[in-house]
């Protein structure tokens, strides 16, 4: 998995590049997403378990922050927690199949939430899909 932002169009000094965290509307659009995907971990019975703070807060800036920079946005995630490693930050977490999917159904929730054009919908949901499946850590 790749930390480096998608550019949607190559740019120039005059015309900048246009990236995926522009494209779909930026901070308001991975705020949405990340809301709406915590609203549903924090009644999950698959999900919240795996989340060892009482306030899910900061777990969701965390995955909004790691969005955002991966789609194109601000550094914030890197310049307040370096580099994401992904499998190492989530293996003392037991992620088999039934986590796997309980994740993605719950991201599949957000994602529709956001009313996205296709093209972008079908990017996005790629990549976290693809995610997931590096997450799995267990094969029960």
């Amino acid at each position: 998995m790749s930390d480096q932002p998608i550019p949607i169009s190559t740019g120039s000094a005059a015309q900048p590049t246009v990236t995926f965290y522009d494209a779909v509307g930026g901070a308001p659009t991975f705020r949405k997403l990340v809301d709406e995907f915590y609203a549903g971990v924090a009644d999950d019975p698959v999900l919240r378990p795996m989340y060892p703070e009482e306030d899910l807060g900061p777990a969701a800036d965390r995955l909004r922050m790691f969005l955002e920079q991966y789609w194109g946005g601000p550094h914030t995630y890197s310049d307040q927690r370096g580099h994401p490693r992904l499998r190492m930050r989530h293996a003392p977490f037991r992620i088999g199949p039934v986590q796997r999917d309980a994740w993605l159904a719950r991201m599949r929730s957000a994602v529709d939430s956001l009313g996205l054009a296709p093209e972008y919908e079908a990017e996005l949901w790629t990549y976290l899909a693809r995610a997931a499946e590096f997450m799995v850590n267990s094969p029960d």
